[in-house]
């Protein structure tokens, strides 16, 4: 069994220009997954954002990052990261969500998603928000 934090960054609009120029910088594929794919368009000028995204090398750098929807608060200084937490198993997962939201509330129930055979995300007791996932691999786009 294995577990990798990673560095989950969130922006307003421009996550593919960012996660495009992280992979220019550290190599490796790129994946994008857009609001538009998963079927959960809020306003139809975001359709083509980025709901979730991924730079994953071979040299270990790997970050993730989606466009917060305007509809949600965001504040770059405020709300620009989360600590993602991607797991091999669903039991690994269910796990760490059931300590982890001890005292927190949750933010997306821990449930399938289009992305991955589970994903959630809460916010802990000191504030710290949590994606966790089943890793799975992905295509490069």
């Amino acid at each position: 069994m294995s577990v990798n934090a990673v560095a989950h960054l969130n922006f307003r609009g421009d996550a593919r220009e960012a996660l495009t120029f992280y992979q220019s910088v550290f190599g490796g594929d790129l994946a994008v997954i857009t609001y538009k794919d998963t079927g959960n368009v809020q306003d139809p000028a975001e359709a083509d954002q980025v709901t979730w995204g991924q730079v994953d090398a071979d040299n270990g750098f790997r970050v993730m990052a989606y466009d917060v929807p305007s509809a949600m608060a965001w504040d770059q200084g405020q709300n620009a990261f989360f600590v993602s937490v991607r797991g091999e198993t669903a039991e690994e997962i269910a796990g760490y969500w059931e300590k982890l939201s001890d005292g927190g509330s949750v933010v997306q129930p821990l449930g399938p998603s289009q992305w991955a055979p589970l994903y959630g995300m809460l916010k802990d007791r000191f504030g710290v928000t949590w994606v966790l996932d089943v890793a799975v691999r992905y295509a490069a786009s």
